[in-house]
């Protein structure tokens, strides 16, 4: 089956695959002037197909007005700088990314996580450098498509974020969590702090959800916020 440029989560909100069907996903969120803000831009590589997911739902560059990155790791923030040139639009980071996402370098790996250490000397994960036009804080309330809540969740860098999309209850996850053959912790040995990924990410059993989307893997549109209560609660009594 090809891979769709573009696939339709609630009325506005589009999962843009950037690599594979879903290993790898931006999102559209369409407001109701018909402006767009995406959310993450992929490795290096996906600004074209960002814009192909764009064009399969009428879009363009030039409806884009904003940019909100979950985190400055290369894999979300790969494809900012050219993104940002295409679109003009201004990109919003947590604070706390903000002097990684100025010299295009991910924060620093868990040292206790066993090869932390070893994959940080042997894998620089750097990225083309941009200007965060918005520093971001938890519970900011944006103004798109009707309110893009701001939930910090650190650990897997300092300043990761997850979003809450209030109008139409979709949560993106960000990287607190992954959708791979199941829902599951984020790889250790790319976290900062893999320890407070699993404390903040609790947070994400508290919010009111329909639809659950991952930056990595599909997204879970059945009892979505009861999979990630359960996920989370297994978790904490093991």
């Amino acid at each position: 089956m090809a891979r769709s440029p573009a696939v339709a989560l609630a009325p506005g909100v589009w999962r843009i695959p950037t690599a594979g069907r879903a290993m790898i996903n931006s999102y559209a969120l369409v407001g109701d002037a018909g402006d767009v803000t995406l959310v993450d831009c992929g490795l290096k590589r996906a600004p074209a197909r960002i814009v192909q997911g764009l064009a399969a739902i009428g879009k363009g560059p030039a409806d884009v007005t904003g940019i909100v990155l979950t985190h400055a790791h290369p894999d979300h923030a790969g494809g900012a700088a050219e993104v940002a040139r295409r679109t003009g639009a201004p990109l919003a980071l947590h604070a706390a990314d903000v002097p990684y996402a100025a010299t295009g370098t991910p924060p620093p790996r868990d040292p206790t996580v066993a090869g932390g250490r070893l994959f940080a000397r042997l894998s620089s994960g750097r990225f083309p450098a941009f200007e965060v036009a918005q520093p971001l804080a938890d519970g900011d309330l944006l103004d798109v498509g009707g309110g893009l809540r701001v939930v910090h969740t650190p650990g897997h860098s300092p300043g990761h974020i997850s979003l809450l999309h209030e109008p139409t209850r979709v949560l993106i996850t960000g990287d607190a969590l992954f959708n791979v053959a199941g829902i599951r912790w984020p790889v250790k040995v790319l976290c900062t702090d893999f320890r407070m990924t699993q404390q903040t990410a609790h947070v994400l059993g508290e919010l009111d959800y329909d639809v659950a989307a991952f930056t990595h893997g599909p997204e879970i549109k059945d009892r979505a916020r009861e999979q990630v209560r359960g996920f989370l609660t297994r978790l904490s009594r093991d």
